[in-house]
């Protein structure tokens, strides 16, 4: 599979390499970034592609701000379920109730 040489500044640079890909053993000698270490490098160079602008962070407030509401609203805690599992044995019965199932 062609995958892309890890660095900032080098450009685009496509390198073919197996699909269990390891990037030590791949691009030996290369130093690969962390998340937060290019974050504020982009920051640095002005890219501003990674970061959203304040209107779409208030207005992804104002909707989970409605779903908090109707949560304390209903006084009942949103339901538990165990890691890995497909949600609340509830969910089944609320899509029963218009007819519908998940799909797995």
């Amino acid at each position: 599979m062609m995958n892309k040489v890890p660095g900032i500044g080098k450009g685009i640079k496509l390198q073919k390499t197996l699909l269990d890909l390891s990037f030590s053993d791949a691009f030996k000698g290369e130093r690969v970034a962390d998340a937060y270490e290019r974050l504020i490098l982009e920051t640095m160079i002005g890219n501003q592609s990674l970061f959203i602008r304040r209107d779409e962070v208030e207005r992804s407030w104002q909707w989970i701000d409605t779903i908090q509401n109707a949560w304390e609203q209903s006084n009942e805690p949103p339901r538990q379920y165990p890691a890995g599992a497909w949600g609340p044995v509830a969910s089944v019965a609320l899509l029963a109730r218009d007819g519908r199932e998940w799909e797995e």
